[in-house]
């Protein structure tokens, strides 16, 4: 089988999986702009913050938040298939197909790409036109990348824990205490300059701070364009990192 039809048939299934379910599809496209609604709009007009850009609000500082933590569901839930692939036989059946491991890790994020692209444009398009952000036309490719290499990466790291872990409970556990660190140990919420030291450390070293940086920056420019090239360097170091470490997990399948 050739690359490019591994590659059809991977993106079929899951394409095939999102259009029969399609609630698990409105979730990942719309619940980002209740995030965005309820936390953007609520934070802002109860405290009125003022960030370290001139004529930027709470709004404007939290979507990048909002799509960092989109992408970060998009991903769990795309691992979480694994045990809904196990469940009616579908996983080991594409384990004996003449493919590489890597390809099929490959191949199943793809469509799931697709859809974290799609939900950036319609939050982005809802902030713009009801909130009255502005994003930078100019950071699109940059928003477009982090995004691309954020969602893999996520998708990757959680792939290790659906691979390894054989109980759909102990997996929903997991994902719920790493929703819990990463996105409150991070710069999602708020600013890290004014936070304790150790705090703003700990967030430092955490991917979603990096991806949250870059996509601020490509929103809209808070930031310096140095640091936002080293996290965007780490980023990709972390996907690359967490690819090599799931396929290693899907060899162990057989």
């Amino acid at each position: 089988m050739s690359t490019t039809a591994a590659f059809t048939a991977v993106l079929y299934r899951e394409a095939k999986v999102r259009a029969t379910n399609l609630t698990f599809l409105f979730w990942d496209l719309f619940h980002p702009l209740a995030y965005l609604l309820l936390f953007g709009v609520g934070i802002n007009a109860a405290l009125g913050l003022r960030l370290p850009l001139p004529g930027l609000d709470y709004h404007a500082f939290f979507l990048a938040g909002v799509l960092s933590m989109a992408s970060f569901g998009i991903a769990a839930n795309t691992a979480w298939s694994f045990f809904l692939d196990r469940d009616n036989g579908i996983f080991y059946e594409m384990l004996t197909y003449p493919m590489r491991r890597a390809e099929y890790l490959a191949a199943k994020v793809l469509f799931n790409l697709g859809v974290a692209v799609a939900q950036a444009a319609i939050t982005v398009g809802f902030a713009w036109g009801l909130l009255g952000v502005r994003p930078r036309l100019v950071g699109v490719p940059l928003l477009v990348a982090a995004l691309v290499v954020g969602t893999a990466g996520w998708f990757y790291f959680y792939a290790i824990f659906a691979l390894r872990i054989r109980r759909n409970d102990v997996f929903n556990t997991v994902t719920s205490v790493f929703y819990f660190l990463f996105l409150f140990a991070s710069s999602m919420f708020y600013p890290l300059e004014p936070l304790p030291a150790a705090f703003r450390a700990v967030a430092l070293a955490n991917p979603i701070t990096w991806q949250t940086d870059v996509l601020r920056y490509a929103t809209v420019g808070l930031g310096e364009l140095r640091t936002v090239v080293l996290e965007l360097l780490a980023l990709l170091a972390f996907t690359g990192a967490s690819f090599w470490c799931a396929v290693r997990s899907l060899q162990r399948e057989g």
